[in-house]
């Protein structure tokens, strides 16, 4: 093998098992019984292990020998990842949104090409990617007590219609009320005590809200500094018992609803956590190649931590790449046990 660091020989060896596309250009595996490298998403029958070796480039194995696949192209994935690289830039540098010839004539590929290319990369399309950027920008304006009108013109909509329909989906309430930390919006919360530690709940009328351990009804009114908080009511009861029985006995309280905002990439990152299986873990480099960004682990381990409710987005199913278990917002013992029961079935 000819890749030093072994937690990302470990994200490519996953990659080549899983024929990641999002891997494309990110580096080629070669194939030492037919001096041939491919790109990971190569759809030839997989070599088996010890006949192959890794390179961070098609240039690297080339110089070692190998010869590029005529079936999978590799060459051409590496040039596919700096077109998309030159697209996410302009995107980002214009606040307005960019069109497909646009974008076509800075990378050089056909209006089609980049569009397949860059959905392949990055998930989404280049307008898409456009409009969840400009609505986590616009969400950043408004969190810093910005006005509404500041958030439409510094986040690039055409129109307030535009940024309405955007920010509605993705805040759960008015941008103004999101300016004014809440205002408006009732959270029921109650604070009971479970096996673990004492757990505290809140939930909007569209979902759990925040899951915390350990913490206080201060606490959630620094995090919610305008909202009405109320404790306990009827219909909130409800959902507390099945976040209590999803805690003592996991899988007991499969979909329960959320109500949680973050950036478009921390939401991406939580995403990829509640597609974790009970009793399987995984580590930083692992989540952020799931979530179509491999190398982003710092920032993936940022997300994971940023993430306001415990046990429903399992972020304790993230360990260290050496297999250790790791640090936890509320202490690793807490992480620890919340593994073993997954792993066990029960509490």
């Amino acid at each position: 093998m000819t890749i030093a660091n072994p937690d990302r020989l470990k994200e490519m060896q996953r990659a080549l098992m899983l024929r990641d596309r999002a891997q494309d250009g990110e580096f080629v595996f070669a194939v030492t019984t037919t001096g041939i490298y491919c790109r990971p998403s190569c759809p030839a029958r997989r070599p088996r292990p010890e006949n192959v070796e890794y390179f961070e480039t098609g240039e690297a194995a080339r110089a070692a020998g190998f010869r590029p696949c005529k079936r999978c192209r590799p060459d051409e994935a590496a040039r596919d990842t700096q077109a998309v690289q030159l697209a996410l830039d302009a995107i980002r540098a214009r606040k307005a949104p960019l069109s497909l010839s646009e974008l076509a004539e800075r990378t050089g590929y056909s209006p089609s090409h980049i569009q397949r290319v860059f959905k392949r990369q990055i998930g989404l399309t280049p307008a898409a990617f456009g409009r969840a950027l400009r609505a986590e920008l616009s969400g950043d304006v408004l969190s810093d007590g910005g006005r509404v009108s500041d958030a439409i013109y510094e986040s690039g909509f055409e129109a307030p219609s535009r940024f309405y329909e955007s920010m509605q989906e993705r805040l759960g309430m008015k941008p103004s009320v999101w300016a004014k930390g809440g205002q408006g919006v009732t959270i029921h919360y109650a604070i009971v005590q479970t096996s673990l530690a004492p757990m505290l709940v809140a939930a909007t009328d569209k979902g759990v809200c925040r899951l915390s351990f350990k913490e206080t009804a201060e606490d959630l009114r620094v995090r919610f500094p305008r909202a009405e908080l109320v404790e306990g009511g009827a219909d909130f009861q409800q959902l507390l018992e099945k976040v209590i029985a999803e805690l003592e006995q996991p899988g007991a309280g499969d979909g329960i609803p959320l109500d949680v905002k973050g950036t478009a990439f921390q939401e991406a990152i939580w995403q990829q956590l509640q597609a974790i299986p009970h009793g399987e873990t995984r580590s930083y480099a692992e989540l952020a190649a799931a979530a179509g960004r491999p190398k982003a682990v710092r920032a993936a381990g940022s997300a994971n931590g940023a993430n306001p409710v415990a046990v429903l987005i399992p972020c304790h199913r993230v360990v260290r790449s050496d297999g250790e278990t790791g640090g936890y917002a509320y202490g690793s013992d807490i992480k620890a046990e919340l593994l073993r029961r997954e792993k066990a079935g029960k509490p």
